[in-house]
């Protein structure tokens, strides 16, 4: 009779510790760490809104990003808004419908762009801002080179070839961009303060060669004694530079541009142009991609995150 209880015991006492192990929720214990480790090795899904693809220093930019992203064995979607906001917001949109974990968005207008950011907000995609800025929504990080600096930079240059006397041109950029604010606020904190340089024109041409040919020919119609041109970026200036060679008035003229994209830094090294601010459009991207990696992995970065500016002079 012990005997028979003895082995009841033992029978009940098994069959508790089946019924634990049956309770065990799955992927507990080694299974867990394991789908933890998957989770924070999980795949990333960068977008990318670019202003313009006619633009050689914006074409950089996302074949920087796609590199760097292919290099991080992140996925990454790119699409062009083609100068025009309306297009930009549809884009982000498709974008979001992606179930993209980041989205870094170069503004076509920094005003205009506050829809799509809020967009991304409201999906709960975090919004990392690429080389101009966003003037509403919520934004993580802001990573460009300083345009303000950049700016300073041009204007201590013209200064300094005209000995703080002549008469100067300005092509601005997009009215409605930050880049075009900042880089016209660096270059006239220097020139402002010299009484003896004038600011004959200054006018947009929304970084576009075409419209900087176009619109420096406008302005030599009526005024025919220039002494420096200052354009917000090399495209613009380029396009001056055709203007001027038609009038015979370049070899007088200094030229100078920002953004050191490959036509420019020609352009100098023959003498057509004087200067031009390098932005390094490809580290900007590669900046730009390690912070989206950060971001989607639940780090926190500094709001701004700044990329060296250098002049180009040969």
């Amino acid at each position: 009779m012990i005997n028979f209880l003895k082995k009841c015991s033992i029978f009940a006492l098994l069959l508790v510790l089946l019924a634990a192990c049956s309770m065990e929720k799955p992927g507990s214990s080694d299974d867990g760490e394991e789908a933890i480790g998957k989770e924070e090795d999980k795949d990333i899904t960068i977008g990318l809104s670019v202003s313009t693809l006619n633009n050689p220093f914006f074409v950089t930019l996302r074949d920087g990003a796609e590199e760097t992203a292919k290099e991080a064995d992140y996925d990454i979607v790119s699409s062009d808004a083609q100068d025009d906001p309306s297009t930009q917001l549809s884009d982000v949109e498709d974008l979001l419908q992606q179930d993209i974990d980041v989205l870094l968005i170069n503004p076509v207008d920094s005003e205009a762009v506050t829809s799509a950011v809020e967009l991304a907000n409201d999906a709960d995609v975090p919004v990392i801002t690429v080389d101009r800025s966003a003037e509403g929504g919520e934004v993580v990080t802001h990573i460009a080179s300083d345009n303000v600096s950049g700016g300073e930079m041009a204007g201590e240059f013209i200064a300094d070839q005209l000995e703080e006397k002549g008469k100067v041109v300005e092509l601005e950029g997009i009215s409605g961009a930050s880049a075009t604010r900042e880089r016209g606020k660096g270059f006239h904190n220097i020139v402002d303060d010299m009484d003896d340089i004038e600011i004959v024109a200054n006018q947009s041409a929304d970084f576009d060669r075409t419209k900087g040919l176009s619109v420096m020919e406008n302005i030599l119609q009526s005024e025919d004694e220039i002494d420096a041109l200052f354009a917000h970026n090399d495209e613009m200036a380029l396009g001056a530079v055709e203007a001027l060679e038609s009038k015979n008035m370049l070899d007088d003229v200094v030229v100078v541009g920002f953004d050191a994209t490959d036509d420019a830094q020609k352009a100098v090294k023959e003498g057509d142009m004087d200067a031009t601010i390098a932005q390094q459009p490809k580290l900007i991207a590669e900046k730009a991609v390690e912070a989206a990696g950060k971001v989607a992995n639940g780090e926190e970065l500094d709001e701004f995150i700044p990329v060296e500016l250098e002049m180009v002079t040969e």
